[in-house]
């Protein structure tokens, strides 16, 4: 298990825009599994939405991003590189995230060739999945 230090050791993004809280587990190169504790005091539910906090569609993706680049540069020839969006792909949104919720976020990297890669992204709350799609990432 990582803690936020040991994960700041591995990506570049630091608070408020570190999206994920904890890894439970990574495979170098080829997986991870992460943790986002919703809590109210997210800077973004003062705007999304006052009186009906709903966590946006984009900062999950972000948080599977996030989750993505601990496999990706957590690998020995990757330290110090940054993972950056390249696309978002078959992403869908099926539920509703909101304060009090233990989001999963789970990457599974699918292709790489050079410095641009896929990850297949799956985040869930209770086991149900909110969000899906696909990561394209490129390394620089």
């Amino acid at each position: 298990m990582l803690n936020k230090e040991d994960i700041k050791k591995i990506i570049p993004q630091r608070d408020p825009f570190l999206m994920i809280d904890e890894i439970e587990s990574y495979i170098p190169g080829e997986s991870a599994v992460a943790y986002k504790n919703v809590n109210k005091n997210e800077w973004y539910f003062k705007g999304h939405f006052p009186g009906n906090p709903i966590m946006p569609g984009v900062l999950i993706a972000e948080s599977l991003a996030q989750t993505g680049a601990v496999a990706i540069l957590s690998m020995e020839e990757n330290k110090g590189k940054n993972a950056l969006f390249g696309g978002i792909d078959k992403m869908r949104f099926k539920k509703q995230v909101i304060p009090g919720d233990k989001l999963k976020l789970e990457v599974k990297i699918i292709k790489r060739k050079g410095p641009i890669g896929v990850g297949e992204a799956i985040a869930s709350v209770n086991e149900k999945i909110v969000a899906k799609g696909e990561l394209t990432f490129a390394l620089v």
